[in-house]
């Protein structure tokens, strides 16, 4: 099924951003998949002694990059399944605490790319079930009126986005 692109008004302004990285037409699910290979075998393909790096003082490794993007697509797509069953309002989350809440700067990046593939495939086996009457649910998140389309079209988005981010300052 084609998840139709939400409007402004099915999600927070921030988050604007990542909905504006899936491509105009594009099908959000058919990136969702493509993206899974692509962002495995870039950090499955860096060397280990790269992985560390961080392009300032106070900004992320690339370990904690990929940390982030995992732990944000668990929470993206927790937020779909919640808000697709029923009209639910969850807390939002501070992404730092987040990353400094672990040490994923001491996994290995094989490691890290292995979770976040089985991360992408059970949030796609969650996104592909989900009826066109939950796809359309709205819920609460961070305070923030929010659909469960929008959610998916935020996890696409928000990895691209960070993906973006290390090919310009990373590598």
């Amino acid at each position: 099924m084609m998840i139709a692109r939400p409007q402004p008004n099915e999600y927070p302004v921030f988050a604007g951003t990542y909905v504006n990285m899936v491509p105009d037409g594009a099908d959000v699910m058919q990136l969702l998949t493509d993206s899974l290979t692509d962002t495995y075998e870039l950090f499955t393909n860096l060397p280990e002694e790269k992985a560390l790096y961080a392009y300032a003082e106070g900004k992320w490794t690339i370990k904690e990059v990929l940390g982030h993007i995992i732990d944000t697509e668990r929470v993206f797509a927790f937020r779909a399944f919640c808000i697709s069953r029923e009209p639910a309002v969850l807390p939002g989350f501070d992404q730092d605490t987040y990353v400094n809440g672990t040490d994923y700067n001491s996994r290995s990046l094989k490691d890290l790319a292995d979770e976040f593939k089985i991360t992408r495939l059970s949030n796609l086996y969650v996104f592909r079930n989900l009826t066109e009457a939950q796809i359309n649910n709205w819920g609460t998140s961070n305070d923030n009126p929010i659909t469960v389309r929008a959610l998916v079209y935020m996890a696409a988005g928000h990895e691209l986005h960070h993906l973006r981010i290390l090919k310009e300052r990373y590598l």
